[in-house]
């Protein structure tokens, strides 16, 4: 389960929580200009813009799982099971595979209109990585600076939502997300007022009780209205560190702590990092459960006109300053 946010400050912001109960030991990883995009029935790609985002690399191919293009283009694929539908490959489309989806796009695409001219002739296609890598049952959250969109593969078709919120998560498809927003229309940030009944002198016994309601379980329904609640309400300084430390704080409030979520056996989900992008400037942010210090890669300080991928392991284990 995951939740991926955008945020604005004086420069823009792309990230998310991976919440899962193991790791693939991603790397933050840039796929420089000239490294050559194979896809499995599409036209190789040997020129593009450059790409910086957190992916498993297998045989040499990086397996996004969040990243942003040199362009200021951010795209996120999240859990969608049961939802998530892939198709047999057609004829006069682009048959791309879902692990092929973020590198379709970010290799080409410089905002969300562009994005959406290549869309029109998309098929995501039921084609499996390896045996061992079966296609993970996705949908995503693509934003430019000024606006996102989801993205969802379904028995229907693709389904292409303007995303005004600029938030994702999980299960149910987005429509009823949004929908479910609905429920949530008397949260407020300022104190309550008595519509219980005018006769009862009913108190204010505690700071926040305008947000009474919003919910505060782990599920991918209750994050979706939580994470949207904490970002549209969000203020912070325009400074760098302002806004990324704000936009951390964000994430946090949908964030997984091992012992909630079981999975069965010795096996718990857990926010395994989060992360937060600069559109604006190529930086990359990220922090670990077992790390909360806050690690940049910038991947303009990369020779990005080169062929070859260029990863960074994570720092793990928590870093603690000591003032005495």
């Amino acid at each position: 389960m995951c939740t991926a946010i955008t945020y604005k400050t004086k420069d823009h912001y792309f990230g998310r929580n991976l919440d899962l109960e193991y790791s693939y030991k991603e790397t933050v990883t840039i796929t420089p200009r000239n490294y050559s995009f194979k896809f499995r029935k599409a036209k190789e790609i040997k020129n593009h813009y450059a790409i910086i985002g957190m992916a498993y690399v297998e045989n040499n191919y990086p397996l996004y799982y969040d990243a942003i293009n040199e362009k200021g283009l951010g795209m996120a694929g999240l859990n969608f099971p049961t939802n998530a539908y892939y198709h047999e490959e057609q004829t006069n489309k682009d048959n791309i595979a879902p692990f092929e989806f973020i590198p379709w796009i970010l290799s080409q695409c410089a905002d969300i209109k562009e994005v959406k001219e290549l869309l029109n002739n998309i098929n995501i296609a039921q084609i499996n990585f390896s045996e061992s890598l079966p296609a993970s049952p996705l949908h995503w959250i693509i934003a430019d600076k000024e606006t996102s969109i989801t993205v969802e593969s379904v028995k229907d078709g693709l389904k292409i939502y303007d995303n005004p919120v600029g938030v994702l998560t999980n299960n149910p498809t987005f429509d009823i997300h949004m929908f479910n927003l609905n429920n949530y229309m008397n949260l407020s940030i300022e104190p309550p007022r008595n519509n219980f009944a005018k006769d009862l002198d009913l108190d204010i016994y505690s700071r926040g009780m305008g947000a009474l309601g919003l919910p505060g379980d782990l599920s991918s329904a209750s994050r979706f209205v939580k994470a949207t609640f904490t970002k549209m309400n969000s203020i912070s300084g325009s400074s760098e560190n302002e806004s990324i430390s704000q936009f951390f704080h964000i994430l946090g409030s949908v964030y997984q702590q091992r012992g909630c979520v079981h999975m069965g056996e010795d096996k718990y989900e857990i926010t395994i990092y989060s992360s937060c992008c600069n559109m604006d400037q190529g930086i990359y942010y990220y922090t670990t459960y077992e790390n909360s210090q806050i690690t940049g890669i910038n991947m303009f300080k990369e020779n990005l006109d080169t062929t070859d991928l260029i990863n960074y392991d994570l720092i793990k284990g928590e870093h603690i300053l000591m003032q005495n």
